[in-house]
């Protein structure tokens, strides 16, 4: 069984987190996924740390599935090496800040000439049009730009970005979903297509309800915490021991923890009886619900909440989360072989094809641990291989000792 996307050739030119997210996704679905890298210094998510034997955490999680080649695109050579494998390719993904593609060669029009069936696929900052759009971004950055982070964080506390890269990680999904998309379309049709896709536009797409909120109501939305404007309760609440997070999102379920509480009388109580009583009141609830809870430990409180059909867990840290039986009954830590690390797991992508498996098949390369077998397989001679070495337009991967 292969994956469903054995035999699409993709160009990866990408670096940092957005490209490397989208194309590690078209990777995990069984492309061939060719990661093209500057000298010396590679992919910059490389040298994101913590370092894990001199490999950052960031390119660890990003660039499974894919080989690696250093090419020096500031070279003719180089460029007719990447025009080569654009020529042999499926799809063609970059990253560049607006307007960089076109400078330096590698624009959509000048690949579309190249390879009418080209996909090509752009991820900016801030979109293809409009004042912002050659203005660099990072995710927080953007996060800040489309009122994220004016809505995350404590009740009346200071702003906070999300903590994990939703705006990188996020468009990289767009990304993927619009390359498979123009797949479909080139199947059916043979014409290739540019897709776009950016931080900014995810962003403002993840202010989903909040942005309808402030259209019906005129209220700009503020910070609430673990709490939710439409619902009550729903949050983090403290018992003797560890806190813990309740979700009621309708009166049925409402009923239900008031039982668990061994709190009926809260049921009909004119504060509490309706979603929007609760809301009216949520504060007042709230701390009623804590006092209640004070008497007991966090573990002991979900059993019972939990076994009363309510949504509820402990607020676990990242050590828990890995420890979850959840977690394991999934499978969604897979374990890597790595030349160089350890007992590596990387999370897997968190969907199943009956048919065709996803999956993780090849470690994070080292810098440069293609080079070779990727010009080889693209029938370059070993001739021409050596000459290109020794002027410095490709490398290979730096002398290391790899763990056994």
């Amino acid at each position: 069984m292969e994956g469903p996307l054995k035999g699409i050739k993709v160009i990866d030119i990408t670096t940092n987190i957005s490209g490397p997210s989208l194309t590690m996704i078209l990777g995990d679905l069984g492309a061939e996924i060719i990661k093209i890298e500057r000298p010396f210094i590679g992919d910059d998510s490389r040298g994101m740390g913590p370092l894990w034997e001199g490999e950052g955490v960031y390119h660890l999680q990003i660039n499974r599935n894919k080989r690696s080649i250093v090419i020096d695109l500031k070279t003719e050579e180089g460029k007719e090496l990447l025009y080569k494998f654009v020529k042999e390719g499926d799809v063609f993904v970059e990253n560049f800040r607006l307007g960089k593609a076109e400078e330096i060669g590698f624009g959509y029009e000048k690949l579309k000439a190249l390879n009418p069936g080209l996909i090509y696929c752009s991820l900016t900052a801030y979109g293809q049009e409009g004042p912002d759009s050659k203005k660099p971004g990072y995710d927080a950055i953007v996060q800040a730009e489309t009122g994220i982070m004016s809505i995350n964080g404590p009740t009346g506390g200071e702003s906070a970005r999300a903590a994990v890269s939703i705006l990188d990680q996020g468009s990289g999904m767009w990304g993927a979903i619009g390359i498979l998309s123009a797949l479909l379309h080139r199947e059916r049709t043979g014409i290739g297509q540019k897709v776009e896709t950016s931080l900014f536009e995810t962003g403002v797409f993840w202010t989903g309800y909040h942005l309808l909120s402030y259209m019906a109501t005129g209220v700009a939305p503020v910070k609430m915490g673990t709490g939710h404007a439409s619902f009550a309760p729903y949050g983090a609440f403290k018992t003797n021991t560890d806190e813990i997070m309740i979700g009621i999102s309708n009166d049925s379920l409402f009923a239900k923890l008031c039982k668990a509480l061994e709190k009926e009388e809260w049921i009909e109580d004119p504060r509490f009886k309706r979603n929007v009583d609760r809301v009216q009141h949520r504060n007042q609830l709230s701390r009623e619900i804590e006092q209640v809870l004070s008497s007991r430990d966090a573990s002991s409180w979900i059993e019972r909440i939990a076994a009363a059909g309510v949504p509820s867990s402990i607020i676990r840290n990242i050590p828990s989360m890995m420890d979850h039986p959840q977690v394991e009954s999934t499978q969604m830590l897979e374990r890597v072989e790595h030349p160089l690390i350890d007992e590596m797991k990387l999370a897997r992508l968190p969907i199943r094809l009956s048919g065709s498996p996803v999956g993780i098949r090849k470690a994070p390369p080292l810098l440069g641990e293609d080079t070779i077998s990727i010009l080889q397989d693209s029938g370059i001679s070993q001739e021409t291989i050596d000459e290109l070495l020794s002027k410095g337009v490709i490398q290979t991967t730096k002398d290391r000792v790899a763990k056994t």
